[in-house]
C-alpha cells in the first residue's frame, strides 16, 4: 500500500498491520488498531490506541512500522455516550 506522506496529528484512523502467516493454516494474519495519530515521519507510526468499547482494553500508546501496515485509513470519532 501506498501510505501517505503526511498524516496531521489528532487524525483517528484505522490501521491493518500484517502479523505474519500462521503456520497452522498457511494464511497471513493481521491485527487492526484504531486510534489518534500522535506523529508519522513516513517510516513509524505513534498511535495513541482507543481504549476498547466495552472496557476489556485500556487506552494505549503504540508504535507502528510503516513495512508491516496492509492498509489505513480515517474512521470517523465514536459518539458521545449519554448517561
Amino acid at each position: 500500500m501506498a501510505l501517505p506522506r503526511q498524516i496531521p496529528s489528532g487524525a483517528r484512523v484505522v490501521v491493518r498491520v500484517i502479523e505474519g502467516v500462521d503456520p497452522a493454516d498457511g494464511r497471513t494474519k493481521f491485527r487492526d488498531f484504531v486510534g489518534h495519530v500522535l506523529a508519522w515521519d513516513g517510516r513509524t507510526l505513534e498511535l495513541s490506541r482507543d481504549a476498547a468499547a466495552n472496557g476489556s482494553r485500556p487506552q494505549q500508546r503504540v508504535s507502528i512500522d510503516a513495512d508491516t501496515i496492509a492498509t489505513l485509513k480515517p474512521v470517523p470519532e465514536r459518539p458521545r455516550v449519554r448517561p
